[in-house]
C-alpha cells in the first residue's frame, strides 16, 4: 500500500468539513471531535430558543421554574488510541486490502486527533503488539504513515492477548478505535473487550472485503486460510452460500450485540465504501 501525501491532503480538507458537520450538533465551544466523556459539568446558562433541550437541566427547573442548560468543558488529558490489525486475514481484498482499508481509517482519526491538538497513539497487533509512544504533531503522524505502508500483515490474532498488554498503557480517560476483520470466536472478542472497555469511549470498526460479506464466490475452488496457510477443495454451492452468509452474519449479531452491552459503537464497514462515507457514519453522533 501507498499512503501519500495526497491522501493527507484531501484529509485536511475532509477535517474541515467533518468539524463544521460535527461540532454544529454542540452548544459550546467544545472544538474536539473525540468529545463523549471528556466532558466535565461547568455552569449553566439561562436557556435561550435554539439551544438543544436536551441540555436543559431538568432538576433546577423543578426547582425555580427557570429553564437552564448545562454547561461543559472539555478534559485536556484525553488521549486518543489508534489500534489496527495486522493479522494475516486482514491481507485480502481488492483493489485494497482489509489492512489498507483500515490503516487509512487510523491515519484519518489520527489526523483529526492531530487537527484537534489531541494526544494520539497507535499500535497494530497480532501475534504481537507494535506499539508506539503518544506524542502531537506531525511527527507521530509521518511515523504511523511509514509503519502502516511497510508492515506486512502476518499471524494469528490473538485479540485478548495483545489488549490485555495495551491496556496498561491507558492510564486516564480516552477515546480509543479498534479496526479489525473481528473474523476470530467470539470468546476472544469479548474477553478483549471487557478488558479495555471500561470508563473509555471507543468504537470498534469491523472491516470485511465485498466478497467474504457477500461469498461471491461459487463453483469448484480451492481456499487457503491465510493465516494457517492450510488448503481446502470445495465446491461452492448456493446452499453453501447461504449457510456461510447466515453464520456470519449471526457473528455480526453477537459482535454487535457485546458492544451494545458495554456502551461501545460498533460499525460493519466493506472496503468498497468511499472512505470518507465511512468517516460521517462513525462520527455523525
Amino acid at each position: 500500500m501507498a499512503i501519500d501525501t495526497a491522501f493527507l491532503q484531501t484529509l485536511d480538507t475532509f477535517s474541515l468539513i467533518v468539524n463544521k458537520r460535527v461540532t454544529s450538533n454542540y452548544v459550546g465551544e467544545r472544538k474536539s471531535l473525540f468529545f463523549g466523556r471528556g466532558l466535565t459539568f461547568k455552569d449553566h446558562r439561562i436557556y435561550v430558543p435554539g439551544d438543544d433541550i436536551r441540555l436543559v437541566d431538568w432538576k433546577v427547573y423543578a426547582r425555580t421554574d427557570d429553564l437552564y442548560i448545562k454547561r461543559f468543558e472539555e478534559e485536556r488529558n484525553l488521549s486518543v488510541h489508534i489500534l489496527v490489525d495486522d493479522s494475516a486475514s486482514m491481507n485480502f481484498g481488492s483493489p485494497a486490502t482489509k489492512y489498507e482499508y483500515a490503516s487509512m481509517l487510523g491515519i484519518g482519526f489520527a489526523y483529526l486527533a492531530l487537527k484537534s491538538n489531541e494526544k494520539f497513539q497507535f499500535a497494530t497487533f497480532a501475534d504481537r503488539l507494535d506499539l508506539f509512544t503518544p506524542r502531537r504533531g506531525m511527527h507521530q503522524l509521518a511515523s504511523m504513515v511509514q509503519h502502516l505502508n511497510t508492515a506486512k500483515p502476518r499471524g494469528v490474532t490473538k485479540f485478548s492477548e495483545t489488549v490485555a498488554q495495551y491496556r496498561k498503557l491507558v492510564n486516564s480517560r480516552s477515546f480509543i478505535t479498534i479496526m479489525s476483520d473481528f473474523l476470530f470466536p467470539i470468546e476472544d472478542i469479548e474477553k478483549g473487550l471487557y478488558l479495555i472497555a471500561d470508563g473509555h469511549d471507543m468504537k470498534v470498526v469491523q472491516v470485511l472485503d465485498r466478497v467474504e460479506r457477500d461469498m461471491a464466490l461459487q463453483g469448484d475452488l480451492r481456499l487457503k486460510d491465510s493465516e494457517s496457510s492450510s488448503m481446502l477443495r470445495t465446491f461452492i454451492s448456493q446452499r453453501l452460500r447461504s449457510n456461510y452468509q447466515n453464520m456470519l452474519e449471526e457473528h455480526i449479531a453477537k459482535v454487535q450485540k457485546l458492544c451494545n452491552q458495554l456502551g461501545i459503537e460498533f460499525y460493519s464497514i466493506t472496503t468498497d465504501t468511499p472512505l470518507f462515507d465511512a468517516f460521517f457514519e462513525m462520527l455523525k453522533e
